[in-house]
């Protein structure tokens, strides 16, 4: 803060702010010792002209009757605290003639040595207050083991700052009195304080068991209240049943973990050890948020703690987690599962402190731990978007992290800056860190390049509350007060809780090899639970006798469940769920059927949407010239009853608009499209700001859809958009990548949750990944989608021929663990979005876009294609001259995408029509073996060959080739034509695409090319 700042507190705080306006631009004094923020210069210090107002007000301090009658009338009330226009009566003088009788009356020329000295000390004192509120959480007691494992040497330069001789005060100065300023609340309703007291308060407020980083936060109010919330003398106190109440909490968490060694002495189980006091954390965040209308709460966390959580907060049956320890049970669900520690759970309970209904979601999730984070805050928005809760007073979230992960891995930062963008806004969340100091064996010394681990928070201004996990009232208190934050700012808020990890990294590891002095010390430590209960108890609030029914209580409750979970008929993986979805599926969790109706829609539908897509819905808008004759387009197209890809992925939304399902889709630059082809928000050329969707105003009664350009992030924005998917089965959820190839940085949550979601958690999900993909010589990084991915991890075999039935395809789907399509026509495009919601389950849906084919002549479709009746074509044969006589068909030749109008037109070229059939594979995983049977069948004479774009080790033939040969029977060869192996997808040099285009072009069509080669 500037020296003029400081100085408008002190005379604000004198009442004579007035004055202070008028003469804003004269030389003021300044303590001989500021404290000044890092980067900003000293005050120069010079001039005659000073004011002397300082000096009388100190003068009349000592001496009410040494100033003029006027000024010590204005300093009485100014003392009393009167009412603005009471402070200066109209009475007194001008402030300049104040001014001149102060100067007068005292026969000065010049400012004297103890008027200088007191407006110094007074200035000192705000700027030792400032320094402790900026960096007395360095100086705090936080470490329960007392080691401090990080210290670095800028964190105890700045402590030198809370020392009040670095300002020019002494020992002499303490029992003087000051005036606080009004950037502190340590007086409460006191105005004045001596400077010993000020210190300890002080010291009190910032540098005991709780460290509050917040002085970097740009907004005065936000700052002012929590300053409030901790420096107002006696704010930290709990009541009786408060405390019993905490005792209790404390036992639960306690001796649950005790209960789980003594059971299961080898297991790993990630216990919370060294932490116990994060359950009554969690529990008192719960309470108040309820308190204060919060109806849902969503959860995620990593492995520490999680069963204790599951068991004491969610209050999951302790049976159903004791299940999970027997190696001889067998879960009577179909899926791997997965181990204990990353199950999650859904429990509607009502809470015992408000009396008041609260659902509480704790998402399952992976190893990879912050993977986790912007699938809750997704999750989140949803569940807000669908409760109409605007601004996050109904549903919250809650995010548990580890220090070492909370600092190292980088989803965080991506998450952290979706929290204030109004498409992934959840209105604050509460985010816990669990500070062991420690990860796994790593000193957090070589883990980050910062003091706290906590230090990413601060790129969003949120407060950051360190607290001594070893003080449970402390951690209460700033629990209570992050809820509060949360609700009154909607803003997100960090506690990072200081302690300890009493095991290794799990209950089969030894901490002592790499970390034996930490955990000697950790060996002496006395439990967070027996600190508190004799505190309670020497303070007379229970009695020994009562902790002791206390704990004999609950472990009777351990007890009676294990004995319970020795029932082999309740370990399902569906009592496991994060997200049920009410009323989709039967009772049992199977769909309710096993049928998908056609995907096509009515042609007056298709003539209205796309007349609406053609047109401005609003008046006066003006959109610009070139996005006029894209519309222009549109409508002409509309008029032939033909789309392109935009148009088609128009009717697709807009359809399922009209039959109530949400549709929202988001990626970077999604809203125009990274082609400039989809234009679904209208820009007005002269007024910023002013936009126009014209898909939400498609009919009077529609569901909305949402359309949003994302931060610049892979990793976050499509774990945010699964957690959307997971609220509700009835909403179209697509993430749209800039290139497909950028999907590489969101693999995680590919791998983690998407491709396995189902079979480690019976999580189905109908997401929608849009992947730009296409070889036009653009290179390596803005080609391929790596479609040999996404087929690799597709799980049905490709040894087992499957038998047929009459619901083939919707049994196939329903199999899958997702759906890998490649469409080479808007109507494939079409009717696959539609497909994806009108099936009786839900599945990922992987699609492969096109790039060259979003303006090429041929890729349209007629409405033909797409009215009732009509579906999606997981293969479209043949349907040339060549598919007229088959007998007479030398060679087929399967692919998929856009290579398909690469080998129509070199076919007419070569006129080897009749000659060569082209089949393509709209669907590719799961495998349609049905189709390509009656296919291969029917040109029994031809060869067989796969054709692709990609190279050879890259795209789809080590998919398609054993799957093939399954079909004939390893009768027939099923030759390969495409580009060579290479390690790069794609190549950055036109003419080198070029050529090898040519090359397997020619290859596709020379009927001699495979005589002679052995199969």
């Amino acid at each position: 803060m500037s020296h003029l700042r400081l100085l408008a507190d002190t005379l604000k705080c004198c009442g004579i702010s007035s004055f202070v306006k008028k003469n804003v631009n004269r030389t003021v004094f300044w303590p001989s010792r500021p404290y000044v923020s890092p980067g900003v210069k000293e005050p120069f210090l010079s001039g005659s002209n000073s004011t002397y107002v300082e000096e009388m007000y100190y003068a009349w301090l000592e001496e009410p009757n040494s100033v003029h009658k006027s000024w010590d009338l204005f300093f009485r009330n100014a003392t009393a605290k009167a009412l603005p226009g009471q402070i200066l009566p109209s009475s007194c003088p001008d402030p300049s003639e104040m001014q001149t009788s102060l100067i007068q009356s005292h026969g000065l020329t010049k400012a004297p040595g103890k008027a200088e000295k007191l407006v110094g000390d007074h200035l000192a004192v705000q700027s030792l207050i400032r320094a402790y509120q900026f960096v007395g959480h360095y100086k705090a007691q936080l470490d329960p083991l007392g080691i401090h494992a990080v210290s670095f040497a800028a964190s105890m330069n700045h402590c030198n700052s809370t020392n009040f001789e670095f300002y020019g005060l002494y020992e002499s100065d303490l029992d003087k009195v000051f005036r606080l300023p009004t950037t502190t609340f340590i007086g409460g309703t006191e105005a004045m304080l001596s400077l010993r007291e000020i210190i300890r308060r002080l010291e009190n407020t910032y540098c005991q068991h709780i460290g509050l980083e917040f002085m970097f936060i740009n907004d005065v109010e936000q700052c002012d209240w929590i300053r409030q919330k901790f420096e107002m003398p006696g704010v930290m106190k709990f009541n009786n049943e408060e405390k019993r109440t905490l005792l209790a909490r404390l036992v639960r968490a306690t001796r649950f973990e005790d209960f789980l060694a003594r059971k299961w002495s080898s297991e790993k189980r990630f216990g919370l050890e060294g932490c116990e006091v994060m359950i009554p954390a969690l529990k008192t965040i719960i309470d108040k948020s309820s308190e204060m209308g919060i109806e849902y709460v969503i959860m995620g966390m990593p492995h520490r703690g999680r069963l204790n959580v599951l068991a004491n907060v969610i209050r999951k049956e302790l049976e159903q987690i004791f299940c999970q320890f027997d190696p001889k049970l067998e879960a009577a669900d179909e899926g791997s599962g997965d181990v204990k520690y990353h199950l999650g759970m859904y429990h509607e309970r009502i809470n015992r402190v408000t009396n008041k209904k609260i659902t509480l979601s704790l998402v399952a999730n992976p190893s990879h731990l912050e993977a986790v984070d912007p699938v809750v805050q997704g999750k989140t928005k949803a569940e807000q978007f669908y409760r109409g809760d605007t601004e996050g007073k109904k549903v919250m979230s809650i995010l548990l992290h580890g220090d070492a992960a909370f600092a190292g891995q980088g989803v965080v930062y991506e998450t952290f800056h979706l929290s204030d963008l109004p498409p992934y806004t959840t209105n604050g969340t509460i985010h816990v860190v669990v500070n062991n100091q420690i990860g796994f064996t790593t000193d957090p010394r070589m883990a980050r390049s910062s003091p706290y681990p906590t230090d990413v928070a601060r790129v969003v201004n949120a407060p950051i509350f360190h607290v001594n996990a070893d003080d449970p009232e402390a951690v209460m208190y700033v629990c209570n007060v992050a809820a509060e934050w949360r609700n009154t700012f909607n803003k997100d808020v960090v506690i990072d809780l200081v302690c300890y990890r009493r095991r290794g990294h799990n209950e089969m590891d030894e901490p002592m090899f790499t970390q034996p002095l930490m955990y000697k010390q950790i060996s002496k430590q006395v439990p967070v639970l027996n600190k508190y209960a004799d505190q309670l108890i020497a303070d007379g609030l229970v009695t020994l006798q009562e902790f002791e029914e206390e704990i004999a209580k609950y472990d009777k409750i351990c007890e009676e469940a294990y004995a319970r979970s020795k029932d082999n008929k309740i370990l399902h993986i569906k009592h496991w769920l994060d997200s049920p979805w009410p009323g989709f599926f039967n009772l049992d969790g199977e769909p309710k059927s096993m049928t998908c109706p056609s995907t096509g829609i009515p042609e007056e539908l298709l003539s209205h949407i796309g007349q609406v897509a053609s047109s401005v819905p609003l008046e006066g808008f003006k959109i610009h010239g070139g996005l006029s004759r894209i519309l222009k387009s549109r409508l002409e197209m509309t008029m032939s009853r033909v789309v392109d890809w935009a148009l088609g992925e128009y009717m697709a939304f807009g359809s399922l608009l009209k039959e109530g399902i949400h549709v929202r889709l988001s990626g970077q630059d999604v809203e125009r499209g990274t082609f400039s082809h989809r234009h679904h928000v209208l820009h007005d050329q002269n007024v910023d700001k002013r936009t126009c969707v014209p898909m939400n105003h498609l009919w009077e009664q529609q569901a909305p859809y949402t359309v949003c350009n994302s931060s610049l992030s892979e990793y976050g924005v499509l774990g945010f958009e699964l957690g959307f998917a997971m609220s509700s089965p009835n909403a179209l959820v697509c993430w749209e990548a800039q290139f497909g190839d950028f999907h590489n940085t969101a693999q995680c949550i590919i791998d983690q949750f998407i491709s396995s979601g189902q079979a480690k958690w019976v999580r189905h999900n109908g997401i929608v990944l849009l992947l730009p993909h296409g070889m036009e010589g653009m290179g390596p990084e803005h080609s391929s989608a790596r479609p040999e991915r996404f087929l690799q991890m597709s799980n049905d075999d490709p040894d087992a021929f499957p038998q047929f039935e009459d619901d083939f395809e919707v049994s196939q789907l329903y199999d899958c663990n997702w759906i890998v399509v490649n469409c080479s026509t808007p109507a494939s495009y079409f009717h696959v979005l539609r497909r994806q919601i009108l099936l009786p389950f839900r599945k990922p849906l992987i699609i492969f876009t096109p790039k060259s084919l979003l303006r090429h002549p041929e890729a349209k479709s007629s409405f033909d294609e797409m009215v009732p009746g009509t579906k999606f074509k997981r293969v479209i044969a043949e349907e040339g001259v060549a598919a007229e006589s088959p007998e007479d068909v030398n060679r087929v030749i399967f692919c998929t995408g856009k290579v398909y109008y690469d080998l129509v037109k070199e076919r007419k070229n070569q006129d080897l029509e009749k000659a060569v059939a082209i089949i393509r594979l709209e669907q590719i995983s799961p495998f349609p073996f049905d189709l390509l049977k009656v296919e291969i069948k029917k040109y029994a004479k031809a060869e067989l060959v796969w054709c692709q774009e990609e190279h050879k080790n890259i795209g789809y033939y080590d998919y398609v080739k054993p799957r093939f040969r399954t079909i004939v029977n390893h009768t027939r060869p099923i030759w390969y034509v495409g580009r060579e192996p290479a390690a790069a997808p794609a190549t950055g040099n036109k003419n080198t695409h070029l050529v090898s285009l040519r090359r397997f072009l020619d290859t596709a069509f020379n009927l001699e090319a495979f005589e002679g080669k052995t199969f």
